[in-house]
């Protein structure tokens, strides 16, 4: 990798350049500290939805058409997105197109118009797009997941809202958020890909000028629940039950977050993964299954994922949960770990291919931990992880009492379920 630049300018605004003279593409990306956890309940959804906005319209460019139209004719790929915890803006052109598309990017972050009749008519596309969340119940077992660990906490809530708030969003509200949150020290921009440094540089310090500046408000720290229910159910016709199993995991700058990269793969990282093989190879219970760790600032989820046939979702949480176990118990051989680790630096690698992969891998990292670690930085931290570190953190995981259950289908004996978790961990 090229030498990374860093900045921060005299208003607060921190940018990473990443120059790559030998690729043809470039992309921006802005990331601002903005989600659903730096939201109130009253705020729930507000993050998402100013997302939306911010491509409706802006004073040089008044109106969503006219900034597709310039984008498309640049041929680019682009897009926004909320998490938890940031919100992105993004455009990938030919390099050639790179300030042009700084422009737009910058533009619709900086000064978005927020018509209230655009508000208003958006308010069916956001109702529009909960409503296709709801339908793809694997999401919506996530989002029940959450809930489950979390309660009624912004780290519980759905990024999207619920329906009767969006409909009562006003526009004060949207400008009371960006006065909190949309601010200069709050926000990174990251370029990567061909350009020159020396002219993109100037060009963003140009182009962001007019950010908002002001102390950032805070999100609420998560709080952990020791007595929150094991299980949580939402029933629903569908052909098979989605099913996540799993636990609180570490936050993004824990010492065990290479460990438990290393446990979701051994889990659920590919057809040769344990799960696949018992779900799929050894049961045939259903057609998906995957384990994952997601870090943020102040907590992590570890979770696994499946969908099972209906009548044998008790057999699938079982086997589920005696992987887990045996995981835990009986930790990996030294082949299958080596076998874990060359898989994981493989797909990393395949991962960074192109410039927009590695602006997010650069500034998800400055967003969330401050601080920048280089590709073959964390491919190292990877290959410290131990056998005995797996077991060790397994065993922290995946204890009695510790894991909870989310389910949507349509559920018959939630008692049946309860019971496999319970006797599973005797």
């Amino acid at each position: 990798m090229k030498k990374i630049e860093t900045k921060r300018l005299s208003s607060g605004l921190r940018t990473i350049l990443i120059p790559m003279a030998e690729h043809e593409t470039a992309t921006v990306l802005v990331l601002v500290e903005a989600g659903s956890k730096y939201e109130s309940k009253e705020e729930n959804g507000l993050s998402h939805f100013l997302e939306h906005m911010c491509f409706k319209g802006t004073e040089h460019r008044p109106t969503t058409g006219v900034i597709a139209a310039e984008l498309d004719g640049m041929g680019a790929e682009y897009n926004a997105f909320t998490g938890h915890e940031y919100t992105g803006y993004y455009a990938k052109v030919a390099s050639r197109h790179l300030e042009c598309a700084l422009d737009i990017v910058a533009d619709i972050y900086v000064d978005p118009k927020l018509d209230p009749a655009e508000i208003e008519k958006e308010k069916g596309v956001i109702m529009g797009e909960i409503d296709m969340r709801n339908d793809i119940l694997p999401s919506r077992a996530s989002e029940l997941f959450m809930e489950l660990l979390y309660g009624d906490q912004p780290a519980g809530w759905p990024i999207a809202g619920p329906k009767e708030r969006i409909e009562i969003f006003t526009r004060d509200q949207f400008l009371s958020y960006r006065r909190m949150h949309y601010l200069a020290r709050s926000t990174t921009v990251i370029v990567a890909g061909r350009f020159d440094l020396r002219t993109v540089s100037r060009s963003i310090a140009s182009k962001f000028r007019n950010i908002h500046n002001g102390k950032k408000s805070k999100k609420q720290a998560t709080a952990r629940f020791t007595d929150r229910p094991r299980t949580l159910a939402l029933t629903k016709p569908s052909d098979q039950t989605h099913v996540v199993i799993g636990t609180e995991g570490f936050p993004v700058k824990h010492a065990r977050i290479p460990t438990l990269t290393i446990i979701a793969s051994i889990l659920g990282g590919g057809m040769s993964s344990r799960l696949f093989q018992k779900m799929r190879g050894e049961l045939g219970i259903g057609y998906y299954v995957n384990a994952s760790h997601d870090a943020f600032t102040d907590h992590g989820v570890f979770s696994v994922s499946a969908g099972f046939d209906n009548d044998r979702v008790e057999e699938g949480v079982r086997a589920a949960l005696v992987e887990l176990y045996r995981l835990a118990h009986d930790g990996v051989g030294e082949d299958e770990l080596r076998k874990v680790k060359d898989m994981i630096a493989g797909r990393f690698s395949l991962g960074l291919e192109s410039s927009d992969e590695i602006a997010e891998f650069y500034g998800f990292q400055e967003v969330l931990r401050r601080e920048l670690r280089s590709p073959a930085e964390t491919l190292r931290r990877i290959e410290r992880v131990t056998s005995r570190d797996v077991r060790a953190t397994a065993a922290s995981l995946f204890r009695p009492g510790a894991l909870r259950l989310a389910l949507v289908g349509p559920v018959r004996d939630m008692s049946v379920i309860e019971r496999a978790l319970e006797e599973s961990v005797s």
